[in-house]
């Protein structure tokens, strides 16, 4: 397992960030959400990802910036704990629902706690 966030695993597609938030599933473990949708796409990875901070709760975009750059760090260097444990694909979106700035070990607990909830859930629904 390469430890890259390349450009095929990104999700850019405007119709596919659509199509998640409305009929995507929500996985919460303060102060990050998932939502997340199983659903064929064009890459060669399991999993397409964006994130997000929202300006609402980070008012300058320094600040967004920040964040969104430490939770890429964190998903990159943990995602093998998702890819290795699905068989279908998935596209993610990550979202940031804190007004602080977070520690990076801080966040990269939050996202470990998410990937468990989130294998949790998809083994419940029976959809992996």
């Amino acid at each position: 397992m390469k430890y890259t966030l390349g450009k095929d695993e990104k999700l850019k597609s405007r119709k596919l960030i659509e199509h998640l938030f409305g009929e995507g599933k929500r996985v919460k473990s303060f102060p990050i959400q998932l939502i997340y949708l199983q659903i064929s796409h064009d890459s060669e990875f399991p999993i397409k990802v964006g994130f997000s901070v929202p300006k609402r709760m980070v008012k300058f975009a320094v600040d967004r910036n920040r964040i969104k750059r430490m939770m890429r760090e964190v998903y990159r260097k943990n995602k093998y704990l998702i890819s290795e444990n699905i068989k279908e694909s998935y596209i993610f979106m990550f979202i940031y629902t804190n007004k602080e700035e977070p520690k990076y070990t801080d966040l990269e607990e939050v996202f470990k706690k998410v990937f468990t909830k989130f294998l949790t859930k998809i083994e419940e629904d029976g959809q992996d």
